[in-house]
Order: structure tokens, then sequence, then C-alpha cells
């Protein structure tokens, strides 16, 4: 018993029950968030996501790119805590991550699960989310092309089918069809969107990353380089696009730091090193990460605020647990 109670634990975030939750304030602040993805590195988006809601600052629009894009889906509906309390509960259920969810979803993360299962537990917000003061986009490649598609919620698809094709990375997911074209994770064209949001003329930018400041990929490897023409030698564009895609990457992070450092946008980056793996099964590591982000929003909830021209708050607005 006592055996069987330790990995019970292991399995689930020792925190888990003391979580941030509630409904944010019913606010939209101009401006678009564009979120990193990098999956279960995801964690530390989500508690910046949190510490943004418990101010009330919900931004009208957000662009994600694979976990990004699922962080995005909890914020927009004002969830406070949701993406933490599925992540640092359900991580080790084999519904969730694994096997399974590869057999019945085609990809090693159970969409299904988290959307429909999960409805009793942890319900989704669709009235919140469907507001059409809001907008919100999902990355996706297209495996045809090897070109970036930001599908909007507002567009005739199925934005959650565009979410998961979002977040299906390459070589262990099948490609997610959307109006009969295949699509993968939106990493493998743009992992980081800024260039879309300058696009659209955004007065005011918040970006979130799951990597910290200074980072860089640096080129593909040989072996990175074979796997990709091994796996994708059928879809020559999108090869090239994935085998491209670390360099685009590199600039990407260049530019935003520029931007930053110009008060263009703002980033909000982890002020400490990440170690955990894209599948991390850690949980106290998964735990603290998530902590890392909603401590890093704190401390520069000032600046923010300064930044939207939204004022201070004395307080936290959101409902919290």
């Amino acid at each position: 018993m006592a055996k069987d109670a330790k990995i019970s634990r292991e399995k689930v975030f020792s925190g888990w029950a003391l979580l941030p939750k509630g409904k944010a304030p019913d606010t939209v602040t101009p401006g678009c968030l564009v979120l990193e993805g990098g999956a279960f590195r995801g964690l530390y988006t989500a508690g910046v996501l949190d510490a943004l809601l418990e101010e009330g600052i919900s931004l009208q629009t957000v662009i994600g790119v694979s976990a990004g894009a699922m962080n995005g889906l909890n914020y927009q509906a004002g969830q406070i805590g949701r993406a933490a309390r599925i992540n640092l509960r359900y991580r080790h259920d084999k519904r969730y991550v694994g096997t399974r969810p590869l057999l019945k979803d085609g990809g090693v993360i159970g969409f299904d699960f988290v959307m429909n299962d999960l409805q009793l537990e942890e319900p989704f917000d669709w009235d919140r989310f469907q507001d059409p003061r809001r907008d919100f986009y999902a990355v996706v490649s297209d495996v045809n092309t090897g070109a970036a598609r930001y599908v909007s919620k507002k567009e005739p698809v199925d934005i959650l089918k565009a979410v998961q094709a979002s977040a299906s990375m390459p070589f262990v997911s099948k490609p997610v069809v959307l109006d009969e074209v295949p699509y993968l994770d939106g990493g493998c064209t743009d992992k980081v969107p800024i260039e879309w949001a300058l696009s659209k003329q955004f007065e005011k930018i918040i970006v979130v990353r799951t990597r910290p400041d200074g980072y860089r990929k640096g080129a593909d490897t040989q072996l990175q380089k074979d796997m990709i023409q091994r796996f994708y030698h059928a879809s020559p564009d999108f090869a090239q696009a994935l085998a491209s895609s670390n360099e685009r990457y590199d600039r990407q992070m260049e530019e935003i730091e520029r931007l930053s450092r110009r008060r263009r946008i703002i980033q909000i980056a982890p002020s400490q090193p990440v170690t955990i793996s894209r599948l991390e099964g850690d949980m106290e590591k998964l735990g603290e990460l998530y902590y890392l982000g909603y401590h890093d929003a704190r401390a520069k909830m000032p600046k923010i605020r300064e930044y939207l021209g939204i004022g201070t708050s004395d307080q936290s607005l959101g409902s919290v647990n």
C-alpha cells in the first residue's frame, strides 16, 4: 500500500490541489498574444497566462503554436489553472500521453481525452471562447506545400482540429486533415509567429517564450537532416521547410529580442534555464516550471500594465482558490 501511494504521488504534481483556479474577469484588452510551443515546456506558458488572467489581462487576439495553441484555448476561455491542472494531474494517464492516444488520435498527446473525456472534471467554457470580441489562431504546417497556415476560430473550420494539427509533432504523429489538406505541427514552419503579429499591425504585442532569453537552436545535425529526408522525402517542400525551421527560429529570436529592447513588444521568457524534455515525466520539475512562468509574469506585471496602458492593480482580479 505504501509503495502504491508513493507511485501515485510521483505521477501527480504534489502541489496539484493548490494550483490557481477560477474565472477571469470578462474584459478584453487590445493587443496580440504570441505563444511559442515546446510540448511540456508549455507549462511555463500556462503559468504566465494564469498570472495575466488573474490580473484581468485578456488580450483580444491570441496566436499559438503547438502547446502554445493548447494553452491559448484555455486563456481565451478565461479559465485560470485549467491547463496546469490537466498537465500536472494527468501527465502519466495512459489516455493522455503515450501509445494509446497514438493509436486512437494519431499523436502522442490525447487531444480527444482533454477536450471530451475530461468535460465533467474540467469543462471547457465554449461560450467564453466563442465570444466574437476575441479572436484565436492556431498555426499549422501544410505537409504538401511546406507553408504555414494561420487558422482563425472565425473560419468555417473545426478550430479544435486545427489546434490538434498544430500540436501534432513531426516524426511521431499522423497529419491532421483540414479541408482535405494534411497538416502537422505549426512549429515546423513558424515556431514563434512574430512576423504575423507585426503584419497585422497590432500596436501591442506580448510574446511568451518557452526558452530563456538568448537561447538559440543552431543548425540541424546531419542525423536530423537524414531523419527529415527519410520521413518526408515524398513531401519535398515540407521537408525543406522543416530542415530550415531552426535557422528561421534563431532569426525570429534575434528580431524578438531587438523589438523588446526597443519596447515595441514585451517578451516574457524563462528567467532560469529550462532543463525539462519535450515529454518530461518528472512531475515536480513540471510543477516548478509552471510556477516559474507564474512568478516571472508577476514580476513583470507593472511593466506589462504600463506597456498595455491599463494602469496598476492593487490585487488580483480573478477568482482564485
